[in-house]
Parts: structure tokens; C-alpha cells; sequence
């Protein structure tokens, strides 16, 4: 069963930058491909964006232009770099195969305030 680690969140300005990471314990490329999610208080968890096993990339639309995904797949690592954040990005960052296992990390808080 691989296990799914989220790290890189935190307190924020908005404008500012993040960049998460997901380890994954096996290999992500067993799977066609790799999501960043995220759940805002009240909210349900939503896909922010995706990578392929080679690379393709697809975003939602409140997030394009802003947030690159990306991955290692010797690492067996995800990332999301996170740039000119809003307090809307507030939320617990997950990541997990698309479509999701069925169970997830602890995740990582990114919270947007002044």
C-alpha cells in the first residue's frame, strides 16, 4: 500500500509563494497519474491539478497561471509550487493518484492571510 506524505505548507501573505511536496513510500509511476487536491473549511475537496506519468499537466481554472505541478518520478515525488497566492488557496493540501486512492495523507495547511 503506498503511503502519501505532504509537506511545504504554512502561513502565507497574499502574493506570496509556497511549494509543496507529496513522498510518495512507492513508485508514483505505477500510476497513470498524480493530483494535488485541496479541502477549504466547509468545502468539499477539490482537484486543483494533475500530471501524467510522463508529464502532461492540466489545472483548474481558479489556479492556472499561478501553480505548477511537477514530479519526480526517481524520487517518487510530487511538488506544487504555489505562487501569488489569494486567501481563497487557503485550505489542507492533499496529494494522491487521480483518481484517489481510497485514502489520503494528514495533508499540509496552507493558510493566505495578512
Amino acid at each position: 500500500q503506498v503511503q502519501l506524505v505532504e509537506s511545504g505548507g504554512g502561513l502565507v501573505q497574499p502574493g506570496g509563494s509556497l511549494r509543496l511536496s507529496c513522498a510518495a513510500t512507492g513508485s508514483i509511476f505505477n500510476f497513470n497519474a498524480m493530483g494535488w487536491y485541496r479541502q477549504a473549511p466547509g468545502k468539499q475537496r477539490e482537484l486543483v491539478a494533475t500530471i501524467t506519468r510522463y508529464g502532461a499537466t492540466n489545472y483548474a481554472d481558479s489556479v492556472k497561471g499561478r501553480f505548477t505541478i511537477s514530479r519526480d518520478n526517481a524520487k517518487n515525488t510530487v511538488f506544487l509550487q504555489m505562487n501569488r497566492l489569494k486567501p481563497e488557496d487557503t485550505a489542507v493540501y492533499y496529494c494522491n493518484p487521480m483518481p484517489p486512492l481510497g485514502y489520503w495523507g494528514q495533508g499540509t495547511q496552507v493558510t493566505v492571510s495578512s
